[in-house]
């Protein structure tokens, strides 16, 4: 019997080109699927109907599952009978017509410059570790880049002579300047801190573990979360944060969307528009609080 689950896995790989963490949720997703299957009787996924992906979908909700998620576990088993249709062993996606609620799309939790500040003073650049995070942290907040995108650098990526970045990520290429504050502690960490992280002369990475590997995503995900603990940021960060905080602020400071667009690289405006809702909304709020005829 073929395992489809395996030749899925080549399929996005060779013919869909998808990043790591995508594969890495969908195998994840699809092989949770195929087990709820087995546990229900259905051993041959390929006679797995509609009615079953729903009843899979709605006890995944039932079980508290964020919206986010669910819709991810969807999108990946819709697209594994998809590959099954293109495969020609099914003829039709069950999954297909299957659609969840909309809920109202939450604004993203943003940090006030005074968070920042508290957040990047955490990390100590005394030490080698902390050398390594202040980099980081810096450079999330000066370039916006996703954290993917910061853990995926090279250190041919980064020009500090001119303070540049250049980010060619699988969703598009760009040069993002980098401001004095961030080259600075950039050329500390890559002249005093990594040279005693890396023992390979050959690791293109810029930022590692302390075994001299790439850092992951996962990795850098505990870091913030103990700086934001050890800072007393009481607000619920996620790895965007900074991201989000980035492109919030220089919208504050007089930046056009198009222009914050192209920093952050989004293929479509209205991605980058999220942030002009939260001006609004703060500004609205502010109008509301302090304008004596708007109480």
């Amino acid at each position: 019997m073929v395992d489809y689950y395996k030749e899925f896995e080549t399929y996005l790989i060779e013919k869909k080109h998808v990043s790591d963490n995508t594969l890495e949720s969908y195998m994840r997703d699809i092989g949770q699927f195929l087990s709820y299957l087995k546990g229900k009787g259905v051993t041959d996924p390929t006679e797995a109907d509609n009615s079953d992906i729903r009843t899979y979908i709605s006890d995944m909700e039932a079980a508290g599952r964020s919206h986010s998620t669910v819709m991810r576990v969807l999108a990946s088993i819709r697209c594994y009978y998809q590959y099954l249709v293109f495969e020609n062993v099914i003829a039709e996606n069950p999954a297909m017509g299957i659609k969840l609620a909309k809920i109202e799309k939450k604004l993203p939790s943003i940090l006030t410059g005074q968070e920042i500040d508290l957040l990047l003073a955490q990390p100590d650049m005394s030490d080698t570790k902390g050398a390594r995070d202040k980099a980081m942290l810096e450079l999330l907040y000066a370039t916006g880049l996703r954290v993917t995108e910061l853990i995926d650098l090279n250190m041919q990526d980064i020009n500090l002579s001119i303070g540049i970045l250049h980010c060619a990520s699988s969703k598009n290429e760009r040069i993002i300047p980098i401001y004095p504050g961030a080259v600075k502690v950039l050329e500390h960490y890559i002249t005093k801190a990594r040279p005693l992280m890396v023992m390979d002369s050959d690791e293109k990475a810029l930022f590692t573990n302390i075994n001299g590997t790439r850092l992951t995503r996962q990795g850098f995900w505990k870091i913030i979360k103990a700086y934001t603990k050890q800072a007393g940021i009481k607000k619920d960060i996620t790895p965007h944060t900074m991201r989000h905080s980035f492109a919030t602020h220089m919208l504050e400071n007089g930046a056009q969307l198009k222009d914050i667009q192209e920093l952050l690289g989004h293929a479509d405006i209205s991605s980058t528009q999220v942030y002009a809702h939260i001006m609004k909304d703060r500004y609205a709020n502010i109008y509301k609080k302090y304008h004596p005829r708007a109480k």
